[in-house]
Order: C-alpha cells, then structure tokens, then sequence
C-alpha cells in the first residue's frame, strides 16, 4: 500500500502541471480530494491492514493529502489572479513634461512673515473662520452703529454668526484664555463683503500681532514695526507713521515706507508720492482690555495688523491681487 500513496503522489504532482483551467482543476480536486476520490479510498482500505502498519501508512496518507490539498489551493491562486490588462502604449507620442511644484507667493510671504516675528519672540495663533458678533465687533469696542457692522462690509450667516471681517478676534480670545505677558501674532483669512477688484477681494489673508504686558509703549511697537519693516522690505527704507483712527486702539497709526521700487522718486506703484501704506496700528484701547479681564491701570499693550495680499502685491510689483488666485501657471511659477 505505500508503493500505492507514493504512485499517487507522483500522478497528483504530474497532473497538477497540466491543469490549465478552472474546469480542469475541478476535475483534479474531484479525483484526488473529494470523499470518494483517490485518497479517500485509500483511507477506507488502511482499515484492512496489520495493527503494526497502521501508523506508518496513515502518517503518509495524511502527508499526501496536505501535498495534494497544498497543489490544488497554489493552482486556484493562479488561475483566479486576474492578470494586469495589456498597456496600450502609442511609442509614436512625445514624453510627458513634468512640472515642479512650490509654494504659493501668498504662503511664501506669510511664512517669512511668521519667522521674522518668531525670531522676535512671538508665538502663533490661531482661532475660527465662522465667529460671533461679540468676539469679532462688541469686543473690539466696536460701536452699535460702526459702518463696518453693516451689511455692505460683513457676510452675516445668522443674526449672530458671521464670517470674520479680521484676525482681531484672535487676540480677544488669546486675552481671555492667557493672562500677560501675551505676545503673539495671528495670521489667517478673512472675509469681506467687497466687490472684487484689482485692489480689494472678498476673502484675503491677514496678519496681526498683540503684545500686552506691564509698560508696553507706543515707542515698543514702533520699534518692533521699523524692525520687522527692514527685515522684510530691506534695511535701507525710511519709514513714518501717521495719525489713524481704529476702534480698538488708542492712539492709533497708519506705518508707511518709502518704496522699494523707486526708493521714493515716485512712481506708479506708489502713486508717485515715494510712500507705501504697509500696516495699521496702535495701543489697545483700554475698553478692549476691560472686556477680556485685563485691567488697564496695570497692563497696557499694543496691536497691529496688516494684510498678506496687498503686502505680497507691494513686494513683488503685482497691481492685480486676483492673480494670486487665478491659479495661473504661467504667473506662478515666477515665485
């Protein structure tokens, strides 16, 4: 009988090579493996023979039955793998050119905003799109009846809910999740409810930056703006700083430098008054800080903000700020 297992074993190996087909590995498992097949006919017969032969006969049954069972499952794998479709390639057609990627002249002037105020001791902020009327007017000592609460000026989504007109509402939730000294900057977009022009669009980046501690001057943020100015438009600028109204700061300026394009000669960049307006900015008003549960009388601190778009127009001499969003290659890749 074990010359028997060992010639079946020879013919299972052999016919498993010819099996080219999922009706001829049927046929191949109904021969060798199913309750009357091959080797189950040969278990029936290991009744018949000497006690004494019985285990060695029926460890090598066993030992057939896991080689055929093992030949059969390698042969469904194959035949049930679905081969890879023949590519269609037409050799005739020239090489696809490849384009190298970088990053947006908006995020390439925000990031090198960001380090410079990081490298300044600021740290970064961060809060929603989707804000309140309290965090993003009333808070700001924002009048009842400011123009900038009026539908021309603001996406209202309920009578409460709006999308935020600037980065302002940052600095009144830093102030209220951390007591001074706060220094921090907090760039993001914002939204306003503008006709898209050349100079002004409906959503756009800003950057602004809070500082509130014990003895914090006028003559601090003036020295914080001049020396972020030259770091970010070239040390060799002049720069002036003239009266402003906001409603959070008191007193309150607007920062401009002469242009780098002309170096104040004049030109159509800058109107041909040698000046460039880059930021607003001022003390925070002591309403401001009452409302967030800083006492005036101890603390003081300042504000400023300015916007990425219009700050990346400047530098790079663009005098359209829709180019930065018609995703343009051709403008693009001059970054």
């Amino acid at each position: 009988m074990l010359d028997q297992i060992t010639t079946l074993r020879q013919n299972a190996e052999a016919e498993i090579a010819a099996v080219d087909s999922l009706a001829a590995l049927e046929a191949y498992r109904v021969k060798y493996l199913v309750r009357k097949g091959a080797i189950a006919e040969l278990f029936d017969r290991l009744r018949g023979v000497p006690v004494s032969e019985k285990p060695a006969l029926g460890n090598a049954l066993n030992q057939l039955r896991a080689r055929v069972q093992e030949l059969y499952d390698e042969r469904n794998a194959e035949l049930t793998k679905k081969p890879a479709p023949p590519a269609e390639i037409d050799l005739t057609l020239p090489g696809r050119r490849t384009f190298q990627g970088s990053r947006h002249p908006l995020m390439q002037t925000l990031d090198e905003m960001k380090s410079i105020f990081v490298r300044m001791g600021f740290g970064v902020a961060d809060g929603p799109e989707l804000e309140d009327d309290y965090h993003n007017f009333e808070a700001l000592n924002f009048p009842p009846d400011h123009p900038a609460r009026d539908m021309q000026d603001t996406f209202f989504i309920s009578k409460e809910a709006l999308l935020r007109t600037h980065t302002s509402p940052v600095q009144i939730r830093v102030m209220k999740e951390h007591r001074p000294p706060i220094r921090a900057i907090m760039p993001g977009r914002v939204f306003r409810n503008e006709a898209v022009s050349a100079r002004s669009l409906a959503s756009f980046y800003q950057l602004e930056g809070l500082s509130v501690d014990r003895g914090v001057s006028f003559g601090e943020l003036k020295g914080t703006l001049v020396a972020f100015a030259r770091q970010f438009y070239g040390r060799d600028i002049k720069y002036r700083f003239v009266p402003s109204f906001f409603p959070f700061t008191e007193p309150s300026a607007e920062m401009y430098i002469t242009c780098f394009l002309c170096k104040g000669k004049g030109c159509r960049m800058c109107k041909h008054t040698g000046w460039l307006e880059v930021l607003g900015c001022g003390m925070v008003d002591p309403n401001v800080l009452r409302n967030v549960g800083i006492d005036p009388e101890v603390f003081s601190g300042y504000a400023f903000g300015m916007g990425i778009d219009r700050t990346a127009a400047l530098r790079y001499g663009v005098d359209d700020l829709r180019l930065f969003y018609e995703n343009d290659v051709r403008f693009l890749k001059q970054f």
